[in-house]
């Protein structure tokens, strides 16, 4: 008597045809090529074949054909985020101004005088229209747009430290995210990192007996995504300048984040403007261009011109410089603050300054779009900046509550908002499912209402 095929076997005559699968794209009205196509099907036949999971040849063939339609369309579409996280770098942090995104659209599609002084036709300088911005918002003599502000202080660091002795508190010898870590970026720009003080505590003497023949410069880090508490004392820049003008040493700042407004007069505390900064006695700050200033992703290098200009003069300067887009981008972004409508304007800011009144109004709306449908409804919450921006912070908000459903239920509810038309993302608490409006872009609202009478 003939024995049962194996598993593995059994898996091997269930693996459709090329041709099957293809016939079947062209049928569902797939626009690829066959010159693409073809390959990619191949290629996942091969994973069924390996996997050893047991599927059906119908399951097989229809789930290659929807990962061929999937790469028809934009994988980076809109979605809402309704997390409460306001800057979630898994959804790309926040959205930029509309005023923005018009002027990156503009210099992607078209040519623009990226280089020529528009007075002489002569070669020019790409920098100038932000170094004249942030100057006039921070006093900083010069800058330098770059693509992150890893990338921005491991410039800064390669440029000036290169070869010898950076100062760094052990309180800021911290982990900035993605596994960037401050000693490996000293590291890899080749300068070596002298720690001083304590993790706690830490004072401008400290750096004093630490100065030596071979340092370079004194280094500040923002702590990025932590904030310590209790007995803690790091030195100031204003502590620091001094010691750092009667040794001849640059002062650095890695702000992180970046700040350009106060945020005091919004419920945020503890962080302050990067011209404070400046007008302290640093000589150098290096913060992102995105998260708290609110425009693209982006390093910025700002402050005395002498040191800007080593730090552009580098050979790293060329590897990590941005695109005419980026840069249209940051300018038009330093342009809401110059006009003074950064809050009005800026979509983090927005949500930042909306008040809880505002949040609840909306939400109070959407419900009566909603009508009979009393699972939903409002709650007071708690909403984060996120990004690594003022860290333990936490401003007042306003969440629709989805009630009434728990586990696999609840876990199918948020999967089907999140790949949905359009797609929302929110978070579980509990028992509840949270749309946290004050991550959600007013505008929007009509959007979210569509998702949540959709489930």
């Amino acid at each position: 008597m003939r024995e049962p095929p194996s598993d593995h076997v059994s898996q091997q005559r269930r693996i459709p045809a090329v041709h099957a699968v293809l016939s079947a794209y062209r049928a569902a009205e797939g626009a690829l090529t066959d010159s693409f196509v073809t390959p990619f099907i191949r290629a996942e036949l091969d994973v069924y074949r390996q996997s050893g999971v047991l599927r059906s040849s119908d399951q097989i063939l229809k789930q290659t054909v929807d990962r061929l339609l999937r790469l028809e369309q934009p994988r980076l579409q809109p979605v809402l985020n309704g997390t409460g996280v306001i800057l979630h770098t898994n959804l790309g942090r926040a959205p930029v101004s509309t005023a923005t995104a018009t002027a990156m659209a503009a210099a992607a599609s078209a040519t623009v005088p990226l280089e020529i002084d528009l007075e002489t036709g002569e070669r020019g300088k790409r920098m100038d229209d932000v170094t004249r911005l942030l100057g006039g918002l921070t006093g900083a003599q010069s800058a330098l747009v770059v693509n992150n502000n890893a990338a921005a202080i491991l410039l800064v660091l390669s440029a000036l430290t290169s070869g010898r002795e950076v100062l760094v508190s052990r309180g800021e010898a911290v982990e900035i995210g993605g596994g960037v870590r401050i000693p490996d970026v000293l590291a890899q720009s080749g300068a070596r990192m002298v720690e001083v003080g304590t993790t706690n505590r830490t004072y401008a003497t400290d750096y004093e007996r630490a100065i030596g023949p071979l340092t370079a410069a004194l280094l500040k880090v923002h702590p990025s995504n932590f904030r310590m508490s209790g007995f803690v004392r790091p030195a100031t820049i204003a502590e620091l300048a001094p010691l750092a003008r009667a040794n001849n040493l640059p002062l650095i700042e890695d702000q992180g984040s970046g700040l350009l407004i106060d945020p005091a007069p919004y419920g945020l505390t503890g962080d302050r403007p990067v011209s404070e900064s400046l007008r302290a006695g640093a000589d150098i700050v290096t913060m992102s261009g995105d998260k708290l200033i609110g425009g693209p992703q982006a390093g910025i290098i700002l402050g005395r011109a002498d040191l800007v200009e080593r730090c552009t003069r580098h050979p790293f300067a060329r590897a990590m410089r941005v695109d005419k887009v980026t840069l249209a981008g940051v300018a038009e972004t330093l342009r809401h603050y110059a006009r003074g409508e950064a809050v009005r304007e800026i979509p983090i800011w927005r949500m930042i300054a909306a008040p809880v009144e505002e949040l609840r109004t909306r939400g109070q709306a959407i419900l009566r779009v909603l009508g009979s449908d009393d699972r939903w409804t409002l709650t007071e919450t708690t909403a984060t900046v996120g990004g690594g921006s003022v860290p333990g912070a936490t401003l007042p908000s306003i969440a629709i509550a989805r009630t009434g459903i728990t586990g696999a239920d609840l876990e199918q509810l948020a999967r089907s908002l999140r790949t949905g038309q359009p797609g929302v993302y929110g978070r579980i608490e509990g028992d509840r499912l949270l749309i946290d409006l004050r991550s959600v872009q007013p505008e929007d609202d009509p959007r979210l209402i569509e998702a949540l009478s959709r489930v």
